[in-house]
């Protein structure tokens, strides 16, 4: 979905003739429909999702925090996660869920649906301090956030280098406004197969809280690199711990 990457010292680009459609949209708030948003949940939950996949395993839900703003963090294994995030959390946290997309998902009609469901765009190429400023105001209102730390969609079950703009937006939020209590629940997601096809099994594997506060002192680029290197250690030990339950089982499926 994102490359959730903001550089230290990140500026507003002025518009050209090429980029100022893309700025436009970039700027633009996100939003929940009440109609759109409960239906397509509601059809996701009971309906697409059960009827999809095979087994659909989540473990570790008593870490996601009921209050307070939420960075979710998921790895990033195929677009049919931007699904599954919300019905593995969306019923713990009593949110609507707000995506951090590419810009390129926010434009046309897939743009309006994305929007409608919650997704705020980010410019890639020209990240724009309008968007950290959405993400901080988001987390200020206590919503909950998911961005996909990774930048993009891998699927050979590995934990990839994270970006540092989940690290940044989070210690922003933090800083600006002390005690607000961002929390960031790292989530590693993994399919028995590369590419879900109907009958695919999907394990869900949700750990502890990061409390953003606890790296605070010093400066925002050491602290950023910091809670970027926290992030990775837990989804990691998430991967890890994933796949020594689910290389068993899933080889079992195959008749190894």
């Amino acid at each position: 979905m994102i490359k959730s990457d903001f550089s230290k010292d990140t500026y507003e680009p002025k518009p050209t003739a090429q980029n100022s459609e893309n700025h436009q949209v970039a700027d633009a708030a996100s939003q929940v429909s009440p109609l759109l948003g409960p239906m397509a949940y509601t059809l996701g939950r009971h309906l697409v999702l059960p009827l999809f996949f095979g087994r659909i395993t989540i473990t570790g839900q008593d870490n996601i925090p009921t209050t307070g703003p939420i960075i979710l963090a998921p790895t990033h294994r195929a677009r049919w996660d931007a699904l599954l995030v919300p019905y593995a959390t969306s019923l713990i946290t009593g949110n609507d869920l707000r995506f951090m997309v590419t810009i390129t998902e926010c434009q046309g009609l897939q743009g309006w649906f994305v929007r409608h469901l919650g997704g705020f765009p980010v410019d890639t190429q020209h990240p724009t301090i309008s968007t950290l400023r959405h993400g901080v105001s988001l987390l200020q209102q206590r919503k909950t956030l998911v961005i996909f730390p990774e930048g993009g969609i891998f699927r050979d079950r590995k934990v990839h280098t994270l970006k540092t703009g989940i690290a940044r937006l989070s210690l922003s939020a933090e800083i600006n406004h002390p005690g607000l209590g961002v929390k960031i629940v790292p989530m590693s997601i993994n399919y028995s197969q590369p590419y879900p096809n109907w009958g695919t099994d999907v394990n869900i594997n949700i750990g502890n809280p990061i409390n953003v506060a606890e790296f605070t002192n010093g400066s925002i680029k050491q602290n950023a690199k910091r809670l970027t290197e926290e992030l990775a250690k837990e989804l990691q030990h998430l991967n890890h711990q994933e796949a020594e339950v689910t290389n068993g089982q899933w080889s079992m499926v195959n008749g190894q």
